[in-house]
């Protein structure tokens, strides 16, 4: 994936200006700086919630286009919070999704998600039954249960606790060790270090 000259507007006003960097498969990149700066503007504009005023953001090569079908089999994203569906345990939310993107048996794909998540034993339970910290991994397990080149996070960290965010860290290397590419948010330091090959910072624009 590439990001050319990307700049952005918010109310006339530019938030992102001539940004530019290239993520390469099995690479990581983190996006850092304070709130404001305009982290989560470049990651909706990578996922196609946003409109750039300028600049390119190429994947394969070929302009991203969210609705194009090489998008939504490629492209994974998280960047805010999900509404779960209340009568739907964790197990059918994944399985609901893994049959949207395509697979038709994803039984074992489901189970092996939530193993990876640490909800295996919640899988029949309810969103509203689980923890807030439960409910940021099985939103995490949403992006894992669907085909992925490039993986897209906008402070996965968020309502981890320290284990939690150690276990994040594993699991973002391993889909690095897969070939998956990462662009994440976060301020999280310790798993900046830990996962990112390059950081990009983003400062408030005067």
């Amino acid at each position: 994936m590439a990001v050319k000259g990307l700049r952005h507007l918010y109310a006339e006003r530019p938030v992102i200006e001539d940004l530019t960097f290239t993520l390469r498969a099995g690479r990581a990149i983190a996006l850092v700086g304070p709130n404001g700066a305009g982290k989560t503007t470049v990651l909706k504009c990578i996922v196609g919630s946003a409109e750039p005023a300028a600049g390119q953001i190429l994947l394969d090569g070929s302009p991203i286009d969210e609705r194009a079908e090489v998008v939504r089999r490629d492209v994974a994203s998280l960047l805010d919070d999900l509404d779960f569906f209340p009568d739907l345990t964790a197990a059918e939310h994944l399985d609901l999704l893994a049959r949207a993107h395509g697979n038709g048996t994803p039984e074992d794909l489901v189970d092996t998600v939530l193993d990876d998540v640490g909800l295996l034993g919640a899988a029949d339970q309810l969103p509203g039954s689980l923890s807030s910290g439960q409910r940021r991994r099985l939103a995490l397990a949403t992006a894992l249960v669907r085909p992925r080149k490039l993986l897209v996070l906008d402070e996965p960290e968020a309502r981890l606790d320290s284990a939690g965010v150690a276990w994040l860290g594993e699991m973002l290397l391993a889909e690095k060790k897969r070939g998956t590419s990462i662009l994440f948010a976060s301020h999280d330091a310790a798993l900046v270090d830990a996962v990112a090959d390059e950081t990009v910072t983003l400062t408030p624009l005067a």
